[in-house]
């Protein structure tokens, strides 16, 4: 027997619906934050970059005003060494032609970043729990690194073609131009460049539509 009026009941009834679409909504936001991102389909426009992954231009902005170097350079950087995927590696080397044998460095991530750049950026910075294959620590450490080269090689922070340079070499084999015998190199920060100033008329674009603030559509359903 319903001891309850109609009413109540149905209104009990709609409020333990609203509380499970409440937890499968909240599931499926936590797992979308649990999951790494994969590469963006269209890598060679920065607009659909960040319509793709919204949360990197957030990340990207973060790192710009906290670092003052461009939102584009970053990104071509990203770009260049990555391919914007999260667990890059360097390739293996051939061991007698054949067999795979050991990477040539500790790069890994987004950011290619070694063990040692990697602890020295978590050091100075104090971002300690950092991880290379997180889009947001990656690309605050190419502001940061790109910020430590207009610091000790006084590189300005909108010339994305010296700070490729500086990024690859060091700051040590940049200040000893070690990239002077390099051909290839040099011709690689030179399509960075490229990229870095496509990236910015792009970006010119189509800024302001991630600028807006989003809205929350998750209700709490009582």
């Amino acid at each position: 027997m319903n001891i309850y009026p109609p009413v109540l009941s149905g209104w009990r009834a709609i409020r333990r619906g609203g509380l499970f679409l409440f937890f499968c909504a909240l599931l499926v936001f936590l797992y979308g934050c649990a999951t790494t991102p994969g590469a963006p389909e269209r890598m060679d426009n920065i607009c659909e970059i960040f319509r793709e992954n919204t949360k990197w231009y957030r990340d990207a902005y973060s790192s710009y005003k906290r670092w003052d170097v461009p939102i584009p350079i970053m990104m071509a950087i990203i770009h260049q060494e990555s391919r914007f995927t999260a667990d890059a590696k360097p390739p293996r080397q051939k061991c007698l032609w054949i067999f795979p044998g050991t990477r040539p460095s500790s790069a890994y991530g987004y950011a290619q970043a070694g063990k040692e750049a990697w602890a020295q950026y978590q050091e100075s910075t104090g971002n300690s729990g950092a991880d290379r294959d997180n889009f947001r620590d990656a690309i605050d450490f190419v502001g940061w690194y790109c910020h430590m080269s207009h610091l000790k090689c006084g590189i300005s922070k909108h010339d994305a073609y010296s700070l490729y340079l500086a990024y690859h070499e060091g700051h040590g084999g940049f200040a000893r131009k070690t990239y002077r015998k390099k051909g290839w190199l040099i011709a690689v920060a030179q399509k960075v460049n490229s990229r870095a100033n496509t990236y910015k008329s792009q970006l010119a674009s189509c800024e302001k539509e991630f600028k807006k603030r989003p809205c929350c559509c998750l209700f709490w359903p009582f």
